[in-house]
């Protein structure tokens, strides 16, 4: 059998830190009305494209499983916050790594995205279609938000993360997935003014993400936990062998329903959300490179992952591990640099939003 490692991974963090007392600049906040809601603290700012946080994120990703760009048979870059939709984003990360011919794809299925996509690779992969694919996900999210309207301008921030994955005859990689939608209740997260949907002819107005918080946070923790479920019970693991857990970083009070529903222990739990908020399908990426590189995920350990996206998507994915902790390689990518602060960056948007 065939499976897809996980032989590389790297992360791109946008340097411009907008914290929750630079949030209280511009809308009626403070730092403790976001933390104890939120488990926030601070989110990232991007100075750049979506394509651009994805390529360093990617190059990193290339560099630690030790090979080159032109070893890459297929570039899937997860986002819902594209630099461009024709051409797709993932055909500008194909050139900018150089993985000349391979095959470029963009997939949306929110904050889901990773995990979708994680999947999509890994079968491509064990059909014997490629042998090694770049699975990406950048969000340039703080582009959407409405900055006049605190339940989500709190929320939101920017990043990108990646990962290598090789055909092997090791069973590691992906080895059990769930992933779903429910779509009759999608309205309750979405970005409205943006689409074909829309008249060509009127101006539609600035785009911006709205959400119902309470009910998306129940879906959000019964998607996930019932997804983990299914998981287990098709990996035929118990909780007992789960070594860590990575859910996607929405709320600090969704990670800990999850975890007190599937009864982990919290020094098996990966959190990040107090740094960087919710990057969407970016946060799981970011998340397991952290993981890595903190010591936290160790040689051989089974990983459970979880999301919920607009859409409404839902995701779970159990991950074993490699023997491999530490890159082979190290990129020097990096991002252009910016002498501005976060509130800087998003100072034309909260004009235009007041």
């Amino acid at each position: 059998m065939i499976y897809a490692k996980i032989t590389g991974w790297g992360k791109c963090i946008p340097p411009a830190t907008l914290t929750n007392d630079d949030i209280s600049q511009v809308v009626d906040t403070t730092d403790e009305w976001i933390s104890t809601r939120t488990g926030i603290k601070a989110r990232r700012v991007s100075h750049v494209s979506t394509a651009e946080l994805a390529t360093v994120a990617s190059k990193h990703a290339i560099a630690c499983a030790g090979l080159e760009g032109k070893d890459i048979d297929l570039v899937l870059l997860a986002t819902c916050t594209p630099s461009t939709m024709v051409a797709n984003t993932a055909s500008l990360v194909q050139k900018n790594i150089g993985a000349e011919g391979a095959a470029a794809c963009d997939t949306n299925a929110a904050c889901s995205g990773f995990l979708y996509a994680l999947q999509n690779a890994t079968a491509q992969i064990q059909a014997g279609m490629i042998k090694r694919a770049v699975v990406v996900a950048a969000e340039r999210m703080t582009w959407y938000v409405n900055w006049s309207k605190r339940d989500s301008a709190v929320l939101f921030g920017d990043g990108a993360g990646a990962v290598i994955l090789e055909a092997s005859d090791e069973p590691y990689g992906l080895l059990s997935t769930k992933t779903g939608c429910d779509s009759t209740d999608r309205k309750i997260l979405h970005i409205e003014n943006y689409g074909t949907d829309l008249s060509r002819y009127e101006p539609p107005g600035p785009s911006e993400l709205l959400f119902e918080g309470r009910e998306i946070f129940k879906r959000a923790v019964k998607g996930m936990s019932d997804a983990c479920d299914d998981v287990l019970n098709h990996a035929q693991l118990s909780l007992k062998d789960i070594d860590v857990l990575i859910p996607h970083q929405a709320n600090l009070r969704i990670i800990q329903a999850i975890q007190q529903r599937l009864d982990i222990d919290d020094n098996k739990v990966m959190v990040n959300i107090d740094k960087y908020g919710n990057t969407s399908a970016a946060t799981i990426a970011i998340a397991l490179c952290e993981a890595v590189e903190q010591g936290i995920i160790k040689p051989n350990d089974n990983i459970m992952s979880a999301a919920f996206g607009a859409g409404l998507t839902w995701a779970a994915s159990y991950i074993k591990w490699g023997e491999r902790v530490t890159p082979i390689n190290i990129s020097d990518a990096t991002l252009p640099a910016t002498n501005k602060t976060g509130l800087e960056l998003i100072s034309e948007s909260v004009n235009a939003c007041q």
